[in-house]
């Protein structure tokens, strides 16, 4: 699977960013007969956020890319959205970022036991999340992680 979002990323980034957003990540879930693409957008402009007609554009230009070069072989649906507040985290950059925020960690195999840790994002080493959970630093490797998603606060 990872050659497919690797592959999928290098084909829609480009457009995504030619289009003035920055593509905050893909989720490609293949679900038998019906799979899903899922494409996270974001902006640079922060107060004016993703607007439904920013989704509705890229959707067009992505739909249109994939349809020639055509790297998913099986139906599927594809879906444009903003990241949201309880954005999911995909990259190493997005971590450094959001060092401070409160996250939900869903690893791929057990560790000590446990797949789900909520805690602090401290920042990274090496290719390490510094997770801070009950006073504690974990360190998970980025392709341990199958789901990191910040927790909203609202004060």
């Amino acid at each position: 699977m990872a050659g497919k979002q690797s592959q999928l990323e290098a084909l829609i980034a480009p457009v995504v960013e030619s289009l003035g957003y920055q593509l905050w990540g893909i989720e490609f879930k293949s679900q038998g007969k019906q799979s899903m693409l899922r494409i996270y957008i974001d902006t640079l402009d922060k107060e004016k956020g993703i607007q439904l007609e920013d989704c509705e554009v890229v959707s067009r230009q992505v739909s249109g890319v994939l349809d020639v070069e055509d790297p998913i072989t099986e139906e599927y649906t594809l879906e444009v959205s903003s990241p949201g507040v309880d954005r999911q985290l995909f990259t190493l950059e997005q971590y450094v970022a959001w060092a401070g925020a409160e996250v939900n960690v869903r690893l791929r195999v057990p560790f000590e036991g446990r797949r789900k840790y909520r805690g602090i994002v401290k920042g990274i080493e090496d290719q390490d999340v510094v997770l801070v959970v009950d006073d504690h630093e974990l360190l998970f490797p980025i392709e341990s992680i199958d789901k990191a998603q910040v927790i909203p606060r609202f004060d």
